[in-house]
């Protein structure tokens, strides 16, 4: 007995080390297995991660650096440490606060008839209709259009003298307007550029958004006697009101951000001071200003993260606007529950 007992122990114990590495090749399998559905996801997006810490999160860093220091173009190796002077100056400084007025209402002036003549625009291309292929792929073009094309093809439309719109208007008997040299007039034409670029644009968004309302929703509202207007009101607005809010967002950057329009409107070196009078510079154009012609890079920077700032209250307001909206509703029904 003694014997086999040994034998059977040296027995296990050479056929050990010939388990040993098909477990540690099943281990390493499970640690390849466990890395590749663990770490693929974080692989396929690192290259996002990357470019965007490289081309966005860096530099807006480095901008908040500089704004705080008075740093020339010329030498941009060279800062002098002032600390939130350049904002005080830009507090003080009666430019921004015009800027800042004049990218407001052209933001109003073009993000309103924009959006609502897009929203119609989709509600017409969401019907079937012939050629409905043409008309969407037709829509597009004006925001494939570059930026200095559309705006030069519209400063020509615009021009004081020889101008198509001046003619038509001289036509109908009202006098030839300076669109370039008047605030409102000016404001209006550069308006008129950012609709007829971006209103296709924003419909197809809304189009897309539309064909995925489910058709009984429609197939409900007609049974109940709604009427078209009522069914866009009452169905469609409703079914698409995450894409309006998503185009407001957009059309409200897009609009802070404004520059190649009232700069190209401009003809020269009003351009860059959005006209003799400031009358139709944004911030935009002040930030070029202060940063490409003052030299003054360090108070540009403060003008980039007083529009970063704006928007941040902007959508943060936004946001508590929405959610006191939506909480008073579930507080009154609440309470008439407990009262009865």
């Amino acid at each position: 007995m003694a014997t086999s007992t040994t034998k059977a122990r040296a027995g296990a114990g050479r056929e050990r080390p010939s388990r040993r590495p098909g477990g540690a090749g099943r281990r390493r399998g499970a640690l390849l297995h466990r890395l590749d559905v663990k770490g693929a996801p974080y692989a396929f997006v690192a290259p996002f991660f990357v470019v965007f810490a490289a081309f966005s999160f860096y530099p807006l860093v480095y901008t908040s650096w500089i704004s705080l220091h008075r740093v020339e173009l010329a030498t941009l190796d060279v800062m002098e440490w002032v600390a939130f002077d350049n904002y005080v100056e830009l507090w003080d400084d009666s430019r921004f606060w015009n800027a800042l007025s004049n990218t407001l209402t052209i933001g109003v002036l073009s993000t309103v008839p924009q959006l609502l003549m897009a929203l119609g625009l989709a509600h017409l291309l969401n019907y079937r209709m012939r050629g409905s292929l043409f008309f969407r792929v037709a829509s597009l073009v004006p925001y494939a259009t570059s930026v200095g094309a559309a705006a030069l093809v519209f400063t020509m439309l615009y021009e004081r003298d020889f101008g198509m719109i001046n003619w038509a208007l001289g036509s109908a008997g009202i006098d030839p307007v300076n669109w370039e040299a008047d605030k409102w007039p000016a404001q209006a034409a550069i308006s008129s550029i950012v609709i007829w670029r971006w209103t296709g644009y924003n419909a197809l968004l809304y189009l897309a958004a539309m064909q995925a309302i489910p058709a009984d929703r429609y197939e409900a509202a007609a049974i109940d006697g709604a009427s078209r207007w009522k069914q866009f009101t009452h169905v469609t607005v409703p079914g698409i009101r995450s894409t309006i809010v998503f185009t407001i967002v957009l059309s409200t950057i897009g609009a802070t951000q404004l520059f190649g329009e009232p700069l190209i409107f401009g003809q020269g070196p009003n351009g860059v001071t959005g006209g003799a009078d400031n009358q139709y510079q944004t911030l935009g154009l002040l930030l070029y200003e202060e940063g490409w012609k003052n030299y003054q890079m360090g108070r540009s920077a403060t003008v980039a993260w007083a529009m970063f700032l704006l928007l941040v209250a902007g959508f943060v307001a936004q946001r508590l606007i929405k959610r006191l909206s939506t909480g008073r509703p579930r507080f009154r029904s609440r309470s008439r529950s407990r009262t009865s």
